[in-house]
């Protein structure tokens, strides 16, 4: 006979496991009605019971010990929305040795301890979902995973963290140093505290090493992304961007070249014709190039309680779909555990650049800057000097160049700033 009710547990009642619990109560009777399956919210583990929620949970079990959750046989599907490395990690291995399938959204866990957590999976004959790791409530894992099934996916460009677009989008709309962008914010919820991860692109590379491993059907190591943050870009650039028609943005790239995937998170200037110059704000995008269905770009709430809940929520359907199915195609999309894919270092890949130096305004110096670049074999493609002065003698100039080898173009740039009338505060950033 096929099982018509599901049991559920969440480990962790924060935001998001509040977005998740106020789902499975409040949309119970259009969960079974779309799906024909009860689901049942039956215990919720979480050490602070102090705060206010906001929900009614006179039906649920609430405990602060997470093993009656796991040894509870009842409950065949975990959700953890606790975040971090551990106890997550030893919480959602348990779940998955006890036979437990696990639901979750904890995208740094599954980026850097993804291929010990799939393994102790398959071994175990269960699965493990994480549809709101990436893009909050976008279905872009399910996106690649089921809507793109036909199609080898040749590239990948993602506005993935909000805290960096939020802050760009101010910086860009308001005319606000970067400074000033952050501390706004910080003060909307946007940005942590401490905003590190967010600014500095490692939120955004943990995202990209899970939509890379399910693009290129392996599992891939979230330390050989090549990453940048937001922190140097300063109001002079976002305003020499826009001059030349572009809006500059945190992007997640992955593409296949030649066998290889290269693989980058850093700010970037798109051009303004491309529908991901106008992300704005806290919002997502991903656009996605596949091999027959071509371009097509998911957008939407990349964060928040409800966004992210509607994400687990989706993945908890779908497993318990197939539970209910006697169990078929149980393991489907889920990450295999190895790493098979070929990386292309950074330095051997090929990019247009934006150059801006600080320089002594004397003669000479845009000759020797541009017969520096000509010596790697880098041409310049569009150039602007200010006239205005810093307190010090020196004026801004910014250089677009062709496309160029990030290995040349490193070699140059330690020539250049070697020069005396050049400040090191130089800065360099890919144009896609």
């Amino acid at each position: 006979m096929k099982k018509e009710q599901i049991d559920i547990g969440i480990i962790g009642l924060g935001t998001v496991g509040t977005g998740v619990a106020r789902i499975l109560l409040q949309q119970k009777e259009l969960l079974k009605t779309r799906s024909g399956i009860t689901f049942n919210l039956k215990s919720i583990a979480e050490l602070d019971w102090g705060r206010e929620r906001n929900i009614d949970l006179t039906t649920v079990k609430c405990t602060t010990d997470v093993n009656e959750l796991l040894e509870d046989p009842e409950i065949s599907v975990i959700v953890e929305t606790i975040g971090g490395y551990q106890p997550a990690f030893s919480f959602i291995t348990k779940a998955l040795q006890k036979g437990k399938h696990v639901v979750t959204a904890n995208k740094a866990l599954i980026a850097t301890h993804g291929r010990e957590l799939f393994k102790t999976a398959w071994e175990n004959g269960v699965n493990l979902l994480f549809e709101a790791s990436v893009g909050g409530g976008i279905p872009i894992i399910k996106g690649l995973r089921e809507g793109l099934i036909a199609n080898h996916i040749e590239s990948i460009y993602g506005i993935l963290n909000g805290t960096s677009n939020y802050i760009l989008t101010k910086m860009y709309q308001e005319g606000l140093e970067f400074s000033d962008a952050l501390k706004g914010a910080q003060e909307k919820g946007f940005a942590e505290a401490d905003p590190t991860l967010d600014v500095g692109g490692g939120d955004a590379a943990h995202k990209l090493t899970i939509l890379a491993s399910i693009a290129s059907n392996s599992f891939v190591p979230y330390e050989s992304i090549y990453t940048e943050g937001i922190t140097a870009v300063t109001k002079l650039d976002i305003d020499f961007a826009k001059s030349f028609g572009y809006t500059i943005k945190l992007l997640a790239i992955y593409r296949v070249i030649n066998g290889g995937l290269d693989l980058r998170v850093h700010p970037t200037l798109i051009d303004n014709k491309h529908l991901l110059s106008a992300v704005s704000n806290e919002l997502n995008a991903i656009f996605v190039k596949g091999d027959f269905v071509g371009n097509t770009m998911f957008y939407g709430p990349g964060a928040g309680e409800r966004p992210t809940g509607s994400a687990i929520v989706s993945d908890i359907v779908d497993l318990s779909e197939r539970l209910c199915n006697n169990g078929e195609n149980l393991k489907r999309g889920m990450i295999r555990p190895i790493t098979d894919v070929k990386l292309i270092p950074t330095e051997e890949i090929t990019n247009r650049f934006y150059l801006r130096f600080f320089t002594r305004d004397i003669p000479g110096v845009l000759t020797k800057i541009s017969g520096v670049l000509a010596e790697y074999g880098i041409s310049i493609s569009s150039m602007v000097q200010l006239e205005t002065h810093e307190k010090d003698n020196y004026v801004p100039i910014v250089l677009l160049t062709h496309e160029a080898l990030e290995k040349s173009m490193e070699q140059a740039l330690e020539k250049i700033l070697q020069f005396e009338f050049v400040k090191e505060n130089f800065l360099r950033l890919r144009i896609f």
